[in-house]
């Protein structure tokens, strides 16, 4: 096995100069940096970053816990978070939680072992990650949450405009002929959810229209839970809301199945209109209304927070907060024929 010595001969440098291009922290010429990386290609070195980060206290090691890897809207946070800490020279671990407070709280004590540099938090939807934040920042390891923030815990933290965002999504079903629009939310426990349910409520007295509690509908996170939510509210035909938005992807999308299982339609029974993309690309017909958060903002922004916050612990936390932006798809717009009809007094709505 080669060492960092046979890479400064070969290289006609310093180990000290290998040393500053491996770790980052100092500045290398363009010229020093290509010699240095032709000598370790040629060597095939490879670095041990365990006894380095004995020695230096630095592993160059940053991690992330996401609710779930296959929701795309987490996918694409982690994406730019990568990128961006890679142009810092970090690397990045990344683990899914499954939502679970319990498992989240193994992985935190686990990057912890692993001597990460600083950690990026959406936390799980149950109770008990404000105590694990805490003792994670009391370690002296930087946290940085972002999308789901806590509520007691003063960190760093990056989200979408959660309260004007849902506000945004409602106010274009109200502007489309809708008076009767339920919200389905996630679990109020949730920071998040609460605003975005307070944006819903805004936008029905910037109208003003009525609040009711029969249409604002609280599930888990759990597919089980959203189906069973909307199939009793959605099969009582009689008092049927003419509009659904739905504050999360996750709801969104099991909010669609349930449409679909009811034989209802999304363009002759229900408007739809939803927080989130459901998928990388459109494949529902007809397609989807979505408040669109800035993914990849939030997690570049997030990445450049935490790299600031290691360099920098003692300044007070900041929090940064990104507009959405509304993407009109024909799933909200099925009502302006049916009013239309209304206003010339051929049915009722």
């Amino acid at each position: 096995m080669s060492t960092i010595k046979e890479v400064a001969k070969r290289a006609g440098v310093s180990i000290g100069t290998v040393s500053h291009f491996l770790g980052g922290s100092v500045p290398v010429s363009n010229e020093l940096r290509r010699r240095i990386s032709a000598a370790i290609e040629a060597l095939d070195y490879h670095p041990n970053h365990v006894a380095r980060s004995l020695k230096t206290s630095k592993t160059r090691m940053i991690g992330i816990v996401v609710p779930d890897f296959g929701i795309p809207f987490f996918s694409k946070v982690i994406r730019s978070v990568e990128e961006a800490v890679g142009h810092h020279g970090y690397f990045l671990l990344a683990a899914s939680s499954d939502d679970d407070t319990a498992r989240q709280d193994d992985l935190l004590l686990l990057l912890r072992s692993q001597r990460v540099e600083g950690i990026l938090l959406v936390s799980a939807s149950g109770e008990g990650s404000e105590l694990q934040i805490r003792k994670i920042v009391k370690s002296g390891i930087p946290v940085v949450c972002l999308d789901r923030l806590p509520d007691n815990v003063e960190v760093d933290s990056v989200s979408v405009e959660d309260h004007a965002a849902a506000e945004m999504g409602v106010s274009h079903l109200i502007s489309s002929g809708h008076r009767n629009i339920a919200v389905i939310t996630g679990p109020l426990t949730l920071r998040n959810e609460r605003e975005r349910l307070k944006g819903y409520k805004s936008a029905l007295q910037a109208a003003g229209l009525k609040v009711s509690p029969s249409l604002i509908w609280e599930t888990s996170l759990q597919q089980e839970d959203i189906i069973r939510v909307c199939k009793k509210a959605l099969l009582r035909a009689s008092n049927r809301p003419s509009a659904l938005f739905c504050s999360n992807g996750v709801v969104g999308l099991a909010a669609l199945k349930t449409i679909a299982a009811c034989k209802l339609s999304t363009q002759n029974d229900i408007a739809f209109a939803t927080f989130d993309e459901l998928v990388e690309h459109d494949i529902f017909h007809p397609s989807i209304t979505s408040v669109i958060q800035p993914a990849r903002e939030i997690g570049s922004c997030a990445a450049e927070m935490l790299i600031a916050r290691i360099q920098s612990p003692a300044t007070r936390p900041r929090h940064v907060r990104l507009p959405a932006t509304l993407k009109i798809g024909e799933s909200s717009n099925w009502y302006r024929p049916k009013l239309a009809r209304v206003l010339h007094g051929q049915n009722r709505p």
